[in-house]
């Protein structure tokens, strides 16, 4: 990741083949990580009050963000992760978000599943360069304090 990416600690775990993982677990763990990166990157960057810094979040991790901001990440993707992505979409869903299509919800569990398989595997250069296109992707925040 690039310097001024927050580190994040690598969960390797070579006991766990992560082809054999839930593509829902692995989203669990994806939600987290964007999630993080996220917020880290809103206070490193803007000077907002907490309320407006949860609303600005909200442009990049809701399904409706992560559902356009796909689009400009999967020409990015290798063959491996976007089998993983198609893998994450396809993951059956007891419930759709209230804001979100299905076709959207399904989309954000896709790219959340994708970062968790690339976070679990130890591939945190990876997961930082699909962040950054992501954050292209969302807009500017610096744009919300003005």
């Amino acid at each position: 990741m690039s310097t001024d990416s927050p580190a994040m600690l690598p969960v390797q775990r070579p006991d766990i083949d992560l082809r054999e993982m839930s593509p829902l677990a692995l989203a669990f763990v994806g939600d987290a990580v964007l999630e993080l990166l996220v917020r880290a990157r809103l206070v490193g960057s803007t000077r907002l009050p907490p309320g407006r810094l949860h609303a600005e979040a909200t442009r990049y991790v809701s399904a409706k963000a992560q559902f356009r901001e796909l689009s400009a990440l999967e020409p990015l993707l290798t063959e491996a992760e976007a089998a993983v992505l198609r893998r994450g979409k396809n993951a059956s869903k007891a419930t759709v978000a209230k804001h979100a299509t299905a076709q959207e919800y399904r989309a954000s569990t896709g790219l959340e599943c994708l970062l968790g398989w690339l976070y679990l595997q130890g591939e945190l250069d990876r997961v930082g360069q699909l962040f950054e296109a992501l954050w292209q992707a969302g807009g500017d925040p610096a744009r919300a304090e003005s």
